[in-house]
């Protein structure tokens, strides 16, 4: 038996050089940035009898004249012949963009069983930001090829740092239709690494009016940058391409713990004195709690939040990493959402007007909490049918007609009545048990 390594852990691993070898699929990289290929690719190629990768890739390396190729559209038939080819003790080699770990081949290769040797090269994503000269550990890289785009758009909307992949239909004019109304500059990079490339900043609504060359890569800014990154082949290639100072940088609201959409680190359900407000017209910490619980906010999904009030409620679901439109009648309430937004350093997009008619153009929600609003409202929201609506109501009589609204809807109903004693002080140290406002809390779902 192979002797075994030691780790610092305890764990112990065996030595690569002692397992037995397996003829493995060589997933090769080709540079996002435009550099060569990996020397690690020419061996292999050479002794390849089988070469799968686009037919971009394919013209850019030498296939040997023996060895079979698969260009890659449907990926089940390169699947079966990689599994033949495996079984055959044959060595064959996948080409791939950039680092091909990264929302790439490698995952689908692996839930087919293939022994994998991966040779990373400099990711789009990579290359987008070097271009730009921006940092990006603080970024979250999301991918709008092959899934519904709707999470990509609604991480944009969220998040002051974003990297998107995208696909045809599902690019930079969607995006950015979709980003009109939040505040946010766009890059966007076509043809990374080929004499072709072209690196643009825009608004969402230039973005929308144009046409863009596949493949191409969304950086989603929450900060302005400069009008256009120099051109690479102007500047030396460790220089950045774009001035963008770091006081303006497009990572200056990024989380220092960089977890962009982790639970955040100071907890949510946050006391009524963690926000202005007035004449306690906030949702209370205890029933916030449940709402939040029950609008299940994370990065990828969009919540309305109407009669905002405060903005609690939606701030919250927005240190959850999710997307947020307040929607408020009241201007001066409007600025008190602004200035709560700012202090938990979170965008939450206000909507300043009087619901149902200012629900007309909002984009499609995810879940909606209406922390005020009468029948008509609800109405107005059921129409749109969300997977989750989530009411609080003080008022009884109107709990049986919001229940038969939802049930008539086709949504499945919960409901419990909150009431919460916090604790009080009296004189002398005593404390004693002061009661809050009984609230009822109900969640509808649609199956």
């Amino acid at each position: 038996m192979a002797p075994m390594t030691r780790m610092a852990s305890g764990a112990s691993v065996t030595p690569m050089a002692s397992v037995a070898p397996v003829t493995a699929v060589t997933v090769v990289g080709l540079d996002a940035a435009g550099a060569p290929p990996h020397p690690a690719l020419a061996p292999v190629l050479a002794a390849a009898g089988l070469v799968v990768g686009a037919a971009r890739h394919l013209a850019a390396v030498p296939v040997p004249a023996g060895a079979d190729t698969i260009t890659l559209g449907p990926i089940a038939p390169a699947l079966r012949r990689l599994a033949e080819t495996v079984g055959a003790g044959v060595p064959a080699v996948v080409l791939a963009s950039g680092d091909p770990g990264l929302f790439g081949i490698v995952r689908r290769l692996r839930v087919a069983g293939l022994p994998l040797r991966v040779v990373p090269a400099v990711s789009s994503v990579a290359a987008a930001f070097a271009r730009a000269g921006l940092p990006w550990d603080g970024a979250a890289v999301v991918t709008a090829h092959g899934r519904d785009p709707r999470a990509a758009l609604n991480a944009c909307r969220a998040l002051p740092l974003v990297a998107v992949l995208t696909a045809p239909g599902a690019g930079a004019a969607e995006l950015g239709a979709g980003l009109i109304g939040w505040s946010r500059r766009l890059l966007v990079a076509e043809d990374l690494g080929t004499a072709a490339e072209r690196i643009r900043a825009v608004t969402p609504e230039q973005a929308a009016a144009e046409s863009w060359a596949d493949p191409h890569v969304l950086l989603s800014l929450a900060d302005p940058v400069p009008a256009d990154p120099v051109p690479a082949d102007s500047a030396p290639a460790d220089a950045p391409s774009a001035d963008v100072t770091p006081e303006r940088g497009a990572a200056s609201g990024m989380r220092a713990d960089n977890q962009p959409a982790a639970a955040p680190a100071g907890g949510w359900a946050l006391p009524e004195n963690r926000y202005a407000h007035r004449d306690s017209m906030i949702t209370k910490s205890e029933v916030r709690a449940l709402v939040v619980a029950r609008l299940r906010p994370r990065l990828g999904r969009l919540i309305w939040d109407i009669g905002a009030g405060s903005g609690s409620v939606g701030i919250e679901c927005a240190l959850l990493g999710a997307a947020v439109l307040a929607v408020e009648q009241d201007p001066e309430a409007g600025a008190t959402i602004r200035a709560n937004s700012a202090a938990h350093a979170v965008h939450v997009r206000l909507v300043t007007g009087r619901a149902p008619a200012a629900l007309v153009d909002l984009p499609e929600p995810d879940a909606v909490f209406l922390g005020g609003g009468g029948v008509d409202v609800l109405t107005a929201v059921l129409a749109r049918q969300p997977e989750r609506v989530v009411l609080t109501l003080a008022a009884l009589d109107r709990v049986a007609p919001a229940v038969g609204l939802l049930r008539a809807a086709g949504y499945t109903v919960e409901g419990s009545q909150l009431s919460a004693a916090r604790l009080a002080a009296l004189p002398g140290g005593s404390i004693r048990l002061a009661a809050t406002n009984p609230v009822v809390v109900l969640t509808g779902e649609r199956p």
